[in-house]
């Protein structure tokens, strides 16, 4: 699995009414699963779900909580972006905590606090001393279902937002992807990047009303799912989810996702950045959505890096030995919907610019053409396999590898069947993905160089 590169974020009246603790034991949850650690599950009647993961944290506990909408899901006209100003007025407090007062409550309890957002979801992530669990609880549940802001702190946060979409500008990453999206999507949210259109959050201080139903919408029990991984009693964590959460009402609103035409034509457009720079080179290709019910996904992982990693003959002859380029990478990003396989290089001469476009050509016929050597396959298998379980070094990062496959598909347990798939891949998988996904009428290129006057 890939990680981004770009950005690289109640109590129920009378008697709790008792749902299974325990998911039925599925294939997954074998001996041959690789996320090591046992994961209990539950869902309350409002519908959030729960995952408690003991993890031998001594002190130490990560609490997360994931709601399933991000930029995908911002699909009026001339509304993007809110997805990610929920990151920040999230922070704004309530009546019980006001905004100081949840501030210095963290600050008492020692605990790092911060949130993300993506295409896909939104992610608030505290770690904390063990002893502070029931104050967490009772702070996050209360946040998430009293939120409080009023419409000068909408546009106060609003226009801080502006600020760090200014800021962001100034770096060249993100004119390019937004730039690359804009071109490869044309009718699918995806189409925007995460920050939003810079039109939209100038208009965005006018949108309170909106903000409201954006909240109303996603930020409900059915969409949100809480993990607590480290040092905690499961005996004494689930009462304390069913105290204060129980009383979350939900709404159950549903969205239809705009979908996206099959791209026929390859796409190109550029960028002219007015400080000296060297050229930019990205390339994105309609690539698969996430999925564990067939191979397409994994197999991209395992193109990816068998065409373009730094064992790859593309990544020795661009980088070791003509050193055209400063670096070569690739990602293949986890998403919902079919998104874009990229792989992005600095190329060092304006002139070499047309001969790496040709070589990463070149390395896809070749990979189009040839079948990979088994022996290669099964060091990739391992090398993806290694790199996840060396990954689970401390409760955070337990918290935020489980709470992205939840974004993904809602389930936990889909950690251990993407892994198996992996495992499933053939040579002759790998070959039919390059084929089928790495075309170039699915493709779409950007290159942002310098603008000389």
């Amino acid at each position: 699995m890939c990680r981004s590169f770009r950005f690289i974020v109640c109590t129920m009246l009378g008697a709790f009414v008792i749902m299974p603790i325990h998911q039925p034991t599925r294939a997954s949850d074998s001996a041959d699963r690789i996320f090591p650690f046992e994961m209990k599950t539950f869902r309350l009647e409002n519908g959030l779900q729960v995952i408690a993961i003991p993890y031998p944290s001594p002190g130490i506990v990560a609490y997360y909580t994931v709601v399933r909408a991000g930029s995908r899901n911002e699909v009026e006209p001339g509304k993007s972006g809110f997805a990610h100003f929920f990151e920040h007025i999230m922070f704004r407090g309530t009546e019980k905590y006001p905004a100081e007062s949840y501030s210095r409550e963290l600050k008492l309890l020692g605990a790092d606090n911060n949130a993300f957002t993506d295409d896909d979801w939104t992610c608030y992530h505290t770690v904390l001393p063990a002893s502070g669990l029931e104050k967490i609880v009772d702070m996050e549940a209360d946040r998430f279902m009293n939120l409080k802001y009023s419409e000068e702190d909408f546009k106060t946060e609003a226009g801080a937002i502006l600020g760090e979409y200014n800021k962001n500008y100034s770096g060249q990453f993100l004119a390019v992807f937004e730039r690359l999206q804009e071109l490869a999507f044309k009718k699918h949210t995806y189409g925007h990047t995460t920050i939003g259109y810079l039109k939209d959050i100038k208009a965005m201080p006018n949108q309170y009303s909106y903000s409201l139903e954006f909240h109303d919408r996603w930020y409900r029990p059915e969409h949100c799912t809480v993990i607590v991984v480290g040092d905690f009693s499961f005996e004494r964590l689930e009462p304390l989810i069913r105290q204060h959460y129980s009383g979350w009402k939900r709404r159950d609103y549903r969205q239809t996702i705009p979908g996206e035409e099959e791209q026929k034509e390859a796409r190109r457009g550029t960028i002219g950045w007015l400080s000296p720079t060297l050229p930019l080179l990205v390339r994105g290709y309609k690539s698969a959505p996430f999925s564990v019910e067939n191979k397409d996904y994994a197999a991209l992982d395992v193109v990816g890096a068998y065409v373009f990693g730094e064992t790859s003959e593309l990544y020795r002859e661009l980088v070791i030995e003509k050193q055209l380029v400063e670096f070569l990478g690739m990602e293949n990003p986890a998403r919902r919907d079919p998104h874009l396989f990229y792989v992005y290089t600095r190329v060092k001469k304006e002139e070499d610019v047309a001969y790496v476009e040709q070589a990463i050509d070149r390395a896809l016929q070749k990979a189009r053409t040839e079948v990979m050597d088994e022996s290669t396959l099964r060091a990739i298998q391992s090398r993806l396999k290694y790199s996840f379980a060396m990954s689970l070094d401390n409760p955070d990062r337990v918290a935020v590898t489980i709470g992205y496959f939840v974004n993904l598909t809602g389930d936990p347990n889909s950690v251990n069947d993407l892994y198996r798939r992996y495992d499933e891949l053939t040579t002759a998988d790998v070959r039919d993905a390059v084929r089928r996904f790495f075309d170039a009428t699915r493709s779409t290129t950007v290159v942002l160089r310098h603008k000389k006057n």
